[in-house]
């Protein structure tokens, strides 16, 4: 029997260093109800607000302690459990490496000093609606969920190398900065299921570096913001088993989290004032940034790289600055809206993969060009590669040579004068071997040309040689177009004056026609 305690009438009594409100509580953990000591008047009642409690509202953090660790057994046919509504707990919860079998719930209450719980184990915490100087939970481990929905942390969370076997909740809460300038350390965390953070404000640094969510990690509608630094979201190598949802909630009423808030209902969209690094992240479903806002800085990223991801729903606000870097990410099914890519400077993506892109709303081919534009600031020809492949394997044929073209012409502009001279020819004729079709048409328009001028100059003079056939002048001007096959009349018959001249320009028009149209066939075979 622990020291200090009495037994009436075989039962175990409070000890009598207890205060009555302590010894109160006492008997409800033993009864397993709820302790409330709230007045009534919401104001009074508000853990967050001014107002002052008393010794009448007042708990010792060490009673609590002992409570949990070392308390009394249950009452016949009734399991203990700790459940306060509107206390004020004084002094410093430490339960520190201890192991809590009761059941835990806090509701509205305020606590004095930090509460600590690093190596602690529990079944299942709640707190909810508190007001805490800091959680220091570093290595906590929890059978069951960790809940702290609404409750407002002055100086920050420590959940370094957690262990919450369920659900950790964090809906409505609102966590400013330690003295690192985190808001929320969880670098290393293990969520045996959900993450949710709905309506979260966190004002500094949320780290969760190498955590690993086992079903979905939920930021919907939460605001996270860190002026002192340049992320106010940094989780690089994060797992999530499911999907990373960066997108609006509904705000006030019952509404469920992860269901889309029926029309009317007001909404809040996610916000991230600061930067956002979710380098090497493996999400099993999807990341969703649908109506997202990011006030990015100059210095700050949106950073993606090397994320591996069946969906990327690329749908938020256009970022007006920093950058969004997508750099070698890989990703099946890229959904996207032509407003939401930032402009010129503001992306980049080398190597990033993508196989099926889904567009929400018109994009057409010219943005789609403006869109690799603005992410190769100096000419790279795997982004246009790339979005070819994916055109083609869609049945989209004519677009993809749309963009190997925009991408022969984006190249010939790093090219010297001389280079660059035959790269207009080549565009011009045959649009570098992807319109073969003008080819001919320039033939037809040259050889209707130099077959008038030809004709209306008349018969040239007497042929060299014998056997001369007669004079042709259409068949004439296609034997100088044609640079390989020979027809059997420019060898016969001498031109003289300006015919000449116009015989030159015909053969050397052949020439690069052939040759535009040779390098164009050489290209096809080679793509295909």
């Amino acid at each position: 029997m622990t020291e200090g305690t009495r037994v009436r009438d075989g039962h175990q009594a409070p000890p009598e260093e207890l205060t009555a409100v302590e010894a109160g509580m006492w008997q409800a953990f033993r009864n397993g109800t709820m302790y409330d000591l709230r007045c009534g008047d919401a104001a009074v009642d508000d853990p967050h607000g001014g107002r002052p409690w008393g010794d009448d509202r007042t708990v010792r953090a060490r009673v609590v302690c002992w409570l949990l660790l070392d308390g009394p057994p249950a009452l016949a046919g009734r399991v203990s459990a700790l459940k306060l509504t509107g206390v004020l707990i004084s002094g410093s919860m430490d339960l520190a490496g201890g192991t809590v079998v009761p059941y835990v719930e806090l509701r509205g209450c305020r606590f004095e000093r930090e509460v600590l719980l690093p190596e602690a184990r529990f079944t299942t915490v709640r707190l909810v609606d508190c007001a805490v100087p800091r959680l220091e939970a570093a290595r906590l481990q929890t059978e069951g969920d960790l809940h702290l929905p609404r409750c407002r942390f002055h100086r920050g969370i420590r959940l370094t190398d957690a262990q919450i076997g369920t659900d950790l909740l964090l809906n409505q809460a609102v966590v400013d900065r330690d003295r690192g300038g985190r808001s929320i350390a969880a670098d290393g965390l293990s969520v045996g299921q959900d993450l949710q953070a709905d309506l979260l404000e966190s004002r500094g640094e949320l780290s969760l570096r190498s955590a690993t969510i086992g079903v979905s990690l939920s930021l919907r509608g939460a605001l996270l913001s860190n002026p002192y630094a340049r992320l106010a979201l940094n989780a690089p190598q994060l797992t999530v088993e499911r999907t990373l949802y960066l997108t609006p909630a509904a705000v006030g009423g019952t509404q469920p989290s992860g269901v889309t808030p029926v029309r009317g209902t007001r909404v809040q969209r996610f916000e991230c004032r600061g930067g956002i690094r979710l380098d090497d992240g493996r999400f099993g479903d999807a990341v969703d940034f649908e109506r997202a806002r990011f006030a990015l800085g100059d210095d700050h990223e949106l950073s993606l790289r090397r994320v591996q991801v069946p969906e990327l729903r690329f749908l938020g606000e256009r970022p007006e600055r920093g950058r969004v870097v997508l750099s070698g990410a890989r990703v099946v099914n890229l959904v996207d809206r032509a407003s939401s890519w930032p402009g010129p400077g503001g992306l980049q993506m080398s190597g990033f993969s993508y196989e099926t892109l889904v567009p929400r709303g018109p994009f057409p081919l010219t943005e789609r060009l403006r869109w690799l534009a603005a992410a190769t600031a100096e000419y790279h020809p795997e982004p246009y590669e790339r979005l070819a492949a994916v055109l083609r394997s869609s049945g989209e044929d004519e677009d993809a040579r749309e963009v190997l073209l925009a991408r022969q012409r984006r190249r010939r502009e790093t090219l010297p004068l001389g280079p660059k001279l035959w790269g207009y020819a080549q565009d011009w004729t045959v649009a570098y071997g992807y319109r073969t079709g003008r080819a001919a048409v320039w033939l037809a328009v040259l050889w209707a040309a130099g077959s008038l001028a030809f004709a209306s100059a008349g018969r040239p003079g007497s042929p060299e040689g014998a056997g001369a056939p007669p004079w042709n002048p259409a068949l004439f001007a296609l034997d100088l177009l044609l640079p390989v096959i020979d027809l059997g009349q420019v060898a016969f018959w001498h031109l003289d004056g300006g015919l000449q001249w116009l015989a030159a320009a015909l053969v050397l028009l052949g020439w690069v026609l052939a040759t535009a149209v040779a390098a164009g066939a050489t290209r096809l075979l080679r793509r295909n």
